[in-house]
């Protein structure tokens, strides 16, 4: 019996080992962030003479990246005036390569001057200087409603009780008016050259400065007309 033999290659392979390439060390990066986003509240809220405070930064899990230098972009809302609860990106870049997005909860607190009552306010009272005062309390979330300054409000009429220091709101106080509907006025109409005036009735009721609707008792026309005071108003000539 024949047999037939295969020749038989071995092949000996040499396998080597390669060690792979140490990883590039990351570090912690919190604290950069932090510091980009104090940056930006003081940018937003300068020259505005308000106290703002960030209350908190929540960042969420650990923000370990590459060393070398990194450029960080926050992306915020255009409208966003630096206070308040807001939700913003930091982009993080190195060498235009995006590293992370990462999302930040800002809590932002902000003081300003506000105007407070001195002392209790019965509705219909008209409020005066001594009824006042300037103190600094926390307006995040309602900046847009207090009356910032005392002659915001001196002159006014409260609208509703006002409780002693209290933080007085723009709609809580209401200008007086100096002629009433269905009181008798002069309408005056001059040029700088020329004064007319005739005798008038309000059909509507406006303080100083306010137009409102008067008939001329003459040719019983009613006409737009400019409150002057308590018994003048002022019509185009």
């Amino acid at each position: 019996m024949r047999y037939l033999r295969l020749p038989l290659f071995m092949l000996l392979l040499t396998l080597t080992t390669l060690s792979p390439r140490p990883a590039q060390s990351a570090i912690d990066r919190e604290q950069e962030v932090r510091e980009v986003l104090t940056t930006l509240v003081k940018a937003r809220t300068a020259n505005m003479g308000w106290d703002v405070r960030i209350r908190r930064i929540t960042i969420t899990g650990a923000l370990k990246l590459p060393e070398g230098n990194i450029d960080y972009e926050v992306l915020a809302p255009q409208s966003w005036q630096g206070w308040g609860n807001m939700t913003l990106s930091v982009i993080a870049r190195q060498k235009d390569r995006v590293l992370r997005n990462i999302p930040v909860r800002l809590d932002v607190e902000a003081l300003a001057d506000t105007v407070v009552t001195s002392r209790h306010i019965n509705h219909g009272t008209i409020i005066t200087a001594a009824d006042l005062a300037l103190q600094k309390r926390e307006v995040t979330y309602n900046s847009h409603l207090f009356a910032r300054s005392i002659g915001e409000v001196v002159g006014k009429k409260a609208r509703t009780t006002l409780q002693a220091n209290q933080s007085v709101r723009a709609d809580q106080v209401e200008r007086v008016p100096l002629i009433k509907s269905g009181q008798m006025v002069t309408i005056v109409a001059e040029n700088g050259v020329l004064k007319v005036s005739v005798t008038g009735k309000a059909h509507s009721s406006g303080a100083a400065g306010d137009i409102i609707r008067v008939q001329n008792l003459t040719s019983l026309k009613e006409i737009p007309a400019k409150v002057i005071d308590g018994s003048t108003v002022q019509i185009a000539f």
